[in-house]
């Protein structure tokens, strides 16, 4: 997956947006107004995603490509790299893991919103 790929991924989640709020080099994502994802441009090799705490230790012990969220909650955030050793489906997964971890600590209203754009596709 590259940085093209990763953006138009998260792009088609209901309610996802892309902002800048960090400068212009990291580009990330949101729903409901929280981070879902987040990327560094100027690499665009890796991704930061939020995780269940205990599913995160678990990928970090079975992936190296997995590691504590750079400059995060190291308890709940990973980096993710995307260089060819994690297959499509898995980065996928990890992705809609952490929009999932975010759409359910939204309230209960943004959380009926996003169910009718799902509806909606």
């Amino acid at each position: 997956m590259n940085i093209e790929e990763l953006r138009d991924y998260c792009l088609q989640k209901p309610g996802a947006a892309e902002s800048f709020p960090f400068g212009e080099e990291t580009l990330v994502f949101k729903v409901g107004g929280k981070i879902f994802l987040l990327t560094s441009l100027d690499r665009g090799n890796s991704f930061n995603a939020k995780c269940d705490p205990e599913l995160a230790v678990d990928l970090r012990e079975r992936h190296p490509e997995v590691q504590p969220g750079y400059h995060m909650n190291k308890k709940m955030w990973n980096t993710i790299a995307m260089d060819g050793s994690l297959t499509r489906k898995q980065l996928c997964d990890m992705i809609d893991h952490s929009y999932d971890l975010v759409v359910k600590g939204l309230p209960k209203k943004l959380q009926a919103e996003i169910d009718e754009l799902k509806d909606q596709q």
